[in-house]
């Protein structure tokens, strides 16, 4: 597996492997997500809302709000920002991308990721330098 400060090669991924980093710098176990691009930025959200256990150590204090993406044999470190609820606008754009890569999977796995559980647990990913 190759290693780059470049996420840009994951945009067009129909869904990643994302893991989040412990406080002594190890990575835990990868999980796969969904992934969209809005404005040249990436993002992604918790299918289980702010519950799910991938949001929780992203966002987390005690994670430092790092850890690696992967997609076809390549990875990258980033980091994790929360999209403020008080950012309708783009919360909205994030939800119309969502709708337009993933319809063809249908409301039983699509709805959920446009529910307010998950729109609440919306993450910015940002390149992160090496870890």
């Amino acid at each position: 597996m190759t290693t780059t400060p470049d996420i840009e090669q994951f945009r067009s991924a129909d869904e990643i492997e994302i893991s989040t980093r412990r406080s002594d710098g190890s990575l835990r176990s990868f999980v796969p997500i969904w992934l969209v691009s809005v404005d040249g930025a990436l993002y992604i959200r918790s299918y289980r809302g702010t519950a799910g256990a991938w949001y929780r150590h992203a966002i987390a204090g005690g994670s430092r709000h790092t850890g690696a993406i992967r997609a076809g044999g390549h990875q990258a470190n980033v980091t994790f920002t929360q999209v403020g609820p008080g950012e309708h606008g783009l919360l909205d754009a994030i939800s119309q991308a969502y709708q337009n890569k993933y319809a063809r999977y249908g409301d039983t796995y699509l709805k959920p990721m446009l529910a307010e559980r998950a729109t609440a647990a919306t993450v910015r990913l940002d390149p992160a330098g090496d870890q």
